[in-house]
């Protein structure tokens, strides 16, 4: 993946420092369901939008709301010479350009979401989380958390590696945003209080592979006007969206499927809607929730 000249995005605050962060996280909402953290690990990853949501689903409780500003010093920059944090800066870099010019075409405006990095556990508008859960969204206060850890958990644990793996797991969570800005989040989570788990499990499905979808949207965009993709960068992103499609993940951690339970998709699935971003640049391609086969 072509990378290392792009433009860097102001957005990114690192809280990898704070005071804390390393600490208990979620720990009571976790002991109240009985529930182990490498197992939430599993069921929450990718799960992208609300920490709390994972809980939820879970009949866990959760800890909820933010934490009291006086708890959080102010954000840092990335040290210069992270790599790492570097070419996080520049992927998101690139889908605000993306969705900036998507949005203005559209006749609205793009409003740029933030990314935190932080170590362990952070706290956030949806509730305090653990790096165990992987990424998220949260839409309360607009902002994507990345544990740089997830990143070698990827390479190592889902067989997964490769540049434009990374840039597609950000690429879903900034979708996660583009969501919450055309109100599909919110519509989504009101009806979280008016189905039964099983129902919402199908709207969570079908939320993730629009995620996915808008990611696709996405690097077909990026390629197209600053061609960022080099040999093996799809394949690459294919992997990733296959190592952690429900089905996948489930076998792995209990050696059996139930697809009423899947939150995210199917590894087919996760593809095919990553590929159908990818190859039709067109957000009116991603719409899932009224897509009869996904």
């Amino acid at each position: 993946m072509k990378w290392e000249n792009g433009r860097e995005s102001d957005n990114v605050e690192d809280r990898r420092g704070d005071a804390g962060a390393g600490g208990s996280g979620m720990g009571r909402g976790i002991a109240g369901g009985g529930i182990g953290v490498v197992l939430i690990a599993v069921v929450a990853m990718f799960l992208g939008v609300d920490p709390s949501m994972v809980m939820s689903l879970l009949g866990g409780g959760g800890q909820q709301g933010p934490a009291p500003a006086s708890q959080q010093a102010p954000a840092q920059r990335p040290p210069q010479g992270d790599q790492m944090a570097k070419f996080v800066s520049v992927v998101l870099a690139d889908t605000e350009d993306t969705w900036s010019a998507l949005f203005k075409q559209n006749g609205s405006q793009y409003r740029l979401p933030k990314l935190v990095l932080f170590r362990g556990a952070v706290q956030s508008a949806c509730g305090r989380a653990q790096a165990a859960m992987g990424p998220f969204y949260c839409p309360g206060d607009q902002k994507v958390y990345i544990d740089l850890v997830f990143f070698d958990d990827l390479q190592r644990r889902f067989q997964a590696p490769g540049e434009f793996a990374r840039a597609y797991v950000i690429a879903h969570e900034v979708g996660h945003h583009v969501q919450n800005l055309l109100g599909i989040a919110a519509k989504v989570d009101a009806a979280r209080q008016r189905v039964s788990e099983a129902e919402f499990n199908k709207l969570s499905v079908r939320m993730e592979l629009q995620a996915d979808c808008l990611a696709g949207i996405w690097a077909h965009h990026a390629n197209r006007t600053r061609h960022i993709l080099e040999g093996g960068d799809e394949e690459a992103a294919m992997t990733a969206a296959t190592a952690i499609g429900d089905d996948r993940l489930q076998q792995q951690s209990r050696g059996y499927i139930t697809p009423e339970s899947f939150t995210h998709g199917s590894s087919a699935q996760r593809v095919r809607w990553f590929r159908r971003g990818l190859d039709s640049g067109q957000i009116n391609q991603c719409n899932t929730f009224e897509a009869r086969a996904l």
